[in-house]
């Protein structure tokens, strides 16, 4: 067991994703539900499974060389928006699946870095929850039928079904650019008509929904605890501020489970007529239907609070009395140039837009450097900062795998204190920040030190003359490395990662490799010409689009990096 779970530290194991078994439902009014429709899963060469704290002791324990002693895993603690405080995450079965849905897009549009704030911020919970030794079936669903996208499929002449799924394959596809691991299922709202319409008929037989011509509305006055998530009182909800209001209500905040049909739009059959769902009851459903009615984590963006979790526990409840949902976990906006990001005010960034420019890991080490539950503010003087840091990071692994490619450590060998002691440092630091509520930013800010002693070790003269250097070398990039990994930050190779990373900024300078080789010789002839002022200027043309050049015994090479312009920016960062 300990050889395994050394193996596992060094990221040997593939990535195996959480069981598909479907958790047992309560037996207070659980709905008749029909055996799920599983996705396949799908790994991915450059997400090894992240390796456990269980793992870090066990191999510390089996190799003096991993440079560690054996540590014990912090407890984690998140933040509940239900309870307003942190709390102690205690899986609802002790040593059992742990259950989290996460609301999904609706898919009608390019996802934009709003959706990339939020399910990068899941996609870190799901990993370290992995890291702690929790087996995690994760569920994100897809609204592919609702009044956006039948408006947008109109607006463009095409079937609503089509559309939905060609935006839900191009979100898929950004989530993989950003290292988002694949949820163990990825249910669509047209597979599960049958489970939504059990739930509704639920609802209603327990006295919590009405029908008025081929409409179902839930009573909001029937759930005495409407509201506690959000903390709004019932006399607080006014309709008609996003909707026309429905003389027909009982009352005003009362909400819809089945639209009846209009003419050429989607529709199914039902108990009350043609229709399809609301936009609330599908998410109520579909978690109850692969996680059972009772589970451990339901998450999505700050503005899902009200109304749209609210509006699902209510559901819930009334379907099942014994339904409950011990984390609710909600991340914050993204501000553009410090406004709300909205169509309105045409700062909408799209993935596909930044990532035309920037490495998606990019982004994504941008998004972590701010706290999930946080506003960020999107501006491309951070994301320029993000990209340089994400740069150095991977050359500095890049040159510590060139240099221990050739060597192998005896077994056994101990590494130098400092060594050991850095490594330890690093661990320490990255559990205990990211057991507090999963503060990623200090999680990052923790591998600056082991990475500046990377480089002492690699470049200066000092350094190249520690003993046990190619080791130490090694331990510490088996660290970072798996830090990197919980992270989601970790490249299928550092030098690919490079590569792309100067394609970007080529792009991003309206430049070709070509024409910097050129201004490179012309700063050459110019410098051996004694003309430094020629020289001087080149290298500031190249600095204010984000080219640095790089002066060494074997000649002048280049690196992406900030525009001169903000230089200041990242200094400061």
């Amino acid at each position: 067991a300990a050889a395994a779970a050394a193996r596992r530290a060094v990221g040997l194991l593939p990535l195996l994703l959480s069981s598909p078994s479907r958790a047992r439902l309560p037996h207070c009014q659980a709905l008749a539900l029909t055996p799920p429709l599983l996705r396949p899963h799908r790994l991915y060469s450059h997400s090894p499974k992240p390796s456990s704290s269980a793992a870090f002791s066990a191999s510390a324990s089996a190799s003096a060389s991993n440079g560690a002693p054996a540590g014990r895993a912090r407890e984690l603690h998140l933040y509940n928006t239900k309870s307003r405080r942190k709390e102690l995450f205690q899986p609802r079965v002790p040593g059992g699946e742990v259950g989290m849905y996460v609301c999904g897009v609706t898919p009608y549009d390019d996802s934009h870095i709003g959706h990339a704030r939020a399910y990068v911020a899941f996609d870190v919970l799901y990993r370290y929850l992995r890291y702690l030794d929790h087996k995690v079936r994760y569920v994100r669903n897809f609204t592919d039928i609702d009044d956006k996208i039948i408006a947008r499929a109109n607006q463009l002449g095409e079937d609503p079904f089509s559309l939905s799924k060609r935006y839900s394959d191009d979100f898929l596809s950004d989530m993989a650019n950003l290292h988002c691991l694949p949820p163990s299922v990825e249910p669509r709202v047209s597979d599960h008509i049958d489970q939504i319409i059990n739930m509704i008929k639920q609802i209603i037989d327990n006295d919590c929904a009405y029908a008025i011509g081929g409409d179902v509305y839930f009573s909001v006055e029937n759930f005495p605890e409407y509201g506690d998530l959000s903390g709004r009182k019932l006399d607080d909800n006014r309709a008609g501020e996003r909707v026309a209001v429905d003389e027909r209500k009982k009352n005003p905040a009362d909400f819809a489970l089945w639209k009846a049909a209009k003419d050429g739009e989607p529709c199914w059959d039902s108990p009350w007529g043609p229709g399809r769902p609301g936009w609330h009851i599908e998410c109520s459903a579909m978690s109850a239907h692969y996680l059972g009615h009772s589970f451990d984590i339901h998450g999505g963006g700050e503005d899902l609070i009200f109304p749209h979790h609210e509006n699902e526990i209510a559901q819930s409840r009334a379907a099942c009395c014994d339904s409950s949902i011990n984390y609710w976990i909600h991340n914050g906006f993204v501000n553009v140039n410090s406004q709300k990001m909205s169509k309105s005010l045409g700062n909408f960034v799209t993935i596909r837009k930044v990532t035309e420019l920037y490495h998606p890991l990019a982004l994504r080490m941008f998004l972590l450097g701010t706290h999930y539950r946080s506003p960020i503010n999107y501006t491309i003087e951070q994301l320029n900062v993000a990209s340089d840091r994400l740069y150095y990071t991977y050359q500095t692994l890049q040159d510590c795998e060139e240099s221990c490619q050739q060597h192998q450590s005896k077994a056994g060998d101990p590494l130098p204190a400092n060594t050991t002691n850095c490594i330890q440092k690093l661990h320490d630091e990255f559990e205990t920040s990211m057991s507090d509520d999963l503060h990623t930013s200090v999680a990052l800010a923790a591998i600056s030190e082991p990475l500046k002693v990377m480089n002492d070790l690699l470049h200066t003269r000092k350094g190249k003359k520690q003993e046990k250097r190619l080791e130490s070398l090694s331990a510490m990039e088996e660290k970072i490395r798996m830090v990197l990994s919980v992270l989601g930050l970790l490249p299928s190779s550092y030098y690919e990662a490079l590569q792309q990373l100067r394609e970007k900024a080529l792009r991003r300078a309206s430049m070709t490799e070509e024409q910097v080789l050129q201004k490179i010789e012309e700063r050459t002839s110019a410098r051996k010409a004694k003309q430094y002022e020629k020289s001087d200027e080149i290298r500031k043309e190249l600095a204010a689009v984000g080219i640095a050049l790089m002066d060494g015994p074997d000649g002048t090479t280049w690196r992406p990096s900030a525009p001169l312009s903000e230089q200041g920016v990242v200094a400061s960062t």
